[in-house]
């Protein structure tokens, strides 16, 4: 029997969710590198547009990772947007396990 996470088919093995000002150029920039150089396919928005709102398609690779790394930080919770992801991978982490 498939359970929901085993079924589910990934287009990432992690996803990174991280204040951008914080942590983008040091804690979050070497954990990608370290991630990648592992073979561990990981996702960071580094390419996406900033906005007031998450983007559906944001929300969707959220949906699409394995697992997800909240990284927190000082100013994390200010951010509308981090706030957004984290409901959205607490959503997953109920839907897929």
């Amino acid at each position: 029997m498939a359970t929901a996470s085993t079924a589910h088919k990934w287009k990432y093995d992690v996803f990174l969710s991280f204040r951008g000002q914080d942590t983008r150029d040091n804690f979050t920039r070497h954990l990608h590198e370290a991630l990648c150089h592992k073979k561990i396919k990981t996702f960071t928005d580094n390419n996406l547009e900033r906005g007031e709102e998450i983007t559906p398609a944001l929300l969707r690779t959220i949906e699409e990772s394995m697992i997800s790394i909240i990284i927190f930080s000082k100013n994390h919770a200010s951010s509308p947007w981090c706030l957004d992801e984290m409901v959205k991978i607490l959503e997953c982490k109920e839907n897929f396990g």
